[in-house]
């Protein structure tokens, strides 16, 4: 959607990266490594100082103790993360828990792992899950389940109260839960993050994911890690080694000032993407576009019901030729018959979202009903 976008000139609402650039310290750093180095590879599951300041930041946050030498791998991005978590504990043949809607990479890691998905429905508007399903899904024997929290495309942040659920089915079935955690700094009032490896019983059965690219607006980076139990670690970087060797090492080091960064710039970041939520919910209530309130993250989806939609790509492509905005069909997230749901993000600056917003509101002269 991003060529398609890029093709008819519309404002590209579809790939999930931000507008705004690195933080200045971030930028100093890279200007000064450039010029001293390094230059050569770094150690191949990350360079000691990033893996020390991770943990010291993950520490802060998540509330659990972390190893820097035994619990820590850095790869290129939280893409590589996650199928390298999948490689470590999934076999061919074994099974594997995916909630509906998912980031698409889910479906497509189970199958290369040569696992199967077992998909349990997050309801909407709120997005929760049916114990009883979810359990049914467990006592198939799955090796892993998948959490995205909060979750793309949902922008669902999952409540303490649903995690120690998803945390006693995982204890009493023996299942690993990996977990992509890299919108875990915005999550919007009331709603409160919980990292689930902190739950009692969790920490030695969760592969916490993550990523650097959101928080720090790095996302051609690909600067991700895994954080898990030693044993996990040391398979996981094997399939690290493998799959990429390691992630850039100037990049490595120049993104270090920002995991130091106070809890100001945590807050700050939080505050900037509240009033970026709230800026484009109120242009679409004034569309009169119906949508699910993110409660997490940078995305919105859009329910296009009225446009009696039975094609969600060839909507989203009309809706970029026509109407000048580039969004994701829905149908890419869902496992289930979904056509009428698109996503759109909002982490662009408050031009992009006021003329994104100025152009939606012709959609109904442009696009007809299907």
């Amino acid at each position: 959607m991003t060529r398609v976008s890029q093709q008819y000139g519309a404002v590209n609402l579809s790939q999930g990266f931000p507008d705004d650039g690195p933080p200045k310290e971030i930028l100093d750093r890279l200007e000064h490594i450039a010029r001293t180095g390094p230059h050569q590879y770094s150690l191949t599951w990350g360079a000691r100082n990033l893996r020390e300041a991770l943990a010291e930041k993950q520490r802060r946050f998540m509330g659990i103790d972390i190893d820097p030498e035994r619990e820590i791998v850095v790869t290129c991005g939280s893409t590589e993360a996650m199928m390298a978590a999948m490689l470590t504990v999934v076999n061919p043949g074994d099974k594997v828990v995916v909630f509906s809607p998912f980031y698409e990479n889910y479906g497509a890691d189970t199958i290369l792992s040569g696992a199967e998905p077992i998909f349990v429905p997050l309801a909407p508007p709120d997005f929760r899950f049916d114990a009883d399903a979810l359990e049914a899904a467990f006592r198939q024997g799955p090796a892993a389940l998948i959490l995205c929290n909060p979750s793309n495309p949902s922008g669902k942040v999952f409540s303490r109260e649903e995690l120690t659920l998803i945390a006693d089915l995982a204890k009493k079935y023996d299942v690993w839960v990996i977990t992509d955690e890299v919108y875990e700094h915005i999550v919007y009032a009331p709603w409160k993050h919980t990292y689930i490896a902190s739950l009692p019983g969790m920490r030695e059965r969760t592969i916490s994911c993550s990523s650097l690219s959101k928080t720090y607006s790095i996302t051609g980076w690909r600067i991700g890690y895994i954080i898990a139990p030693p044993e996990v670690i040391t398979n996981a970087r094997n399939v690290h080694d493998f799959l990429t060797v390691g992630a850039a090492a100037p990049l490595q080091e120049a993104v270090i000032p920002g995991l130091r960064f106070p809890d100001s710039y945590y807050n700050g970041l939080l505050a900037d993407y509240t009033r970026k939520r709230d800026l484009f919910m109120r242009g679409l209530d004034a569309i009169r576009i119906p949508y699910t309130e993110p409660q997490g993250a940078y995305y919105i989806l859009l329910d296009m019901s009225e446009f009696g939609v039975t094609d969600d790509v060839r909507f989203c492509e009309e809706l970029a030729e026509k109407v000048g905005v580039g969004a994701v069909p829905g149908s890419s997230f869902f496992r289930e018959p979904v056509n009428h749901i698109i996503r759109l993000h909002f982490a662009k600056n408050d031009e992009t979202l006021h003329e994104a917003l100025e152009r939606l509101s012709k959609i109904r002269e442009k696009m007809r009903c299907r």
